[in-house]
């Protein structure tokens, strides 16, 4: 129970993005500003987190071993994945940009087959079928949504989600797979930071060139995001799953809190922002997405416990061989 109140409150952290991006839209602030300077205050924080411990020399090390795949999958991980978020929130309301962007789930399964083709991996099929739950929750809420914009803001709101949706696990499962265990949580997210500064550093700079610099408001909260989602949030989130990573079924649980911060994103914008209450079609379309993520969460689990105990049972088969000779 306690990993599961722990990993609500990630999700509580997580979700002041989308209120916050959004609240700085409405204000007037450029998206360029809310995605560029997040990363720029993340920069000095997790300098800071990381080296507490001692342990940047390493980051910077493995840095220097794989410059270019460093540079490539932070770039695409981090900015691929954030700068089309913040767009989002030009053309949406924070509840319907975070249930938009959990097809992230659905783009992660798709991907398995090509992030580690070493590993010969198939696309999940019983996690896409349980996906198309999600697909039809989107489907629904950004039908909801057309009916009040034009078509093209429904595009330019569900075009750069897809894109974040696909370039969040990609990057972030590819530099796992180039790191194998090498660097901790923190540090991998300090080098994919650094790394990914300079697509920042040009986001900045077109940003200077075509708008206004920014207003003491948005620079406030847009370092409010990047201390909770950035830091408060991924810490919280990590802890409670490291508390419960030997029993699937709870891990199932500490993950499908994530699907929270639809709702928390909404009760956020209710109460902060003062926006219209979504109509009940809308709220049929997150209960869809919800859902689709628990069942995803529990199918997970009992994937991950089938394979555990198929390698306990091959692994007492081969101990036995070992005896028996």
């Amino acid at each position: 129970m306690k990993a599961i109140l722990i990993g609500l409150i990630a999700a509580v952290f997580f979700s002041v993005t989308f209120i916050l991006n959004r609240s700085m839209e409405l204000e007037g602030g450029s998206w360029i500003w809310s995605a560029s300077l997040r990363f720029m205050f993340m920069l000095p924080i997790l300098f800071i987190i990381v080296g507490f411990k001692k342990n940047v020399k390493p980051v910077i090390l493995h840095m220097k071993k794989n410059p270019i795949p460093w540079l490539v999958w932070s770039t695409i991980g981090f900015g691929f994945f954030y700068a089309p978020l913040t767009f989002a929130t030009i053309y949406g309301p924070g509840w319907l940009v975070a249930g938009t962007f959990q097809l992230t789930i659905i783009a992660g399964s798709l991907l398995v087959p090509f992030l580690n083709k070493s590993l010969k991996q198939r696309i999940p099929v019983q996690s896409i079928f349980i996906s198309l739950i999600i697909i039809a929750g989107v489907f629904i809420m950004q039908l909801q949504h057309a009916a009040s914009v034009p078509a093209k803001n429904v595009l330019l709101s569900v075009l750069p989600l897809i894109i974040s949706a696909f370039a969040f696990p990609l990057g972030n499962r590819k530099m796992m797979i180039l790191l194998n265990g090498q660097l901790n949580t923190f540090q991998r997210l300090l080098g994919m930071t650094i790394a990914s500064m300079p697509f920042w550093i040009i986001l900045s700079l077109y940003g200077i060139t075509t708008h206004d610099l920014p207003s003491s408001s948005q620079i406030m909260q847009t370092f409010i995001v990047a201390v909770s989602s950035g830091v408060i949030a991924t810490a919280l989130f990590f802890y409670a799953t490291e508390m419960v990573q030997n029993d699937n079924k709870k891990l199932a649980g500490v993950e499908a809190t994530q699907s929270g911060e639809v709702v928390f994103a909404l009760f956020g914008e209710l109460i902060i922002l003062s926006a219209p209450l979504p109509s009940g079609l809308s709220f049929i379309g997150m209960g869809l997405v919800i859902t689709g993520m628990v069942l995803h969460s529990i199918v997970s689990s009992l994937g991950n416990r089938k394979k555990r105990l198929l390698h306990e049972k091959v692994s007492g088969v081969k101990k036995g061989n070992v005896n028996g000779d």
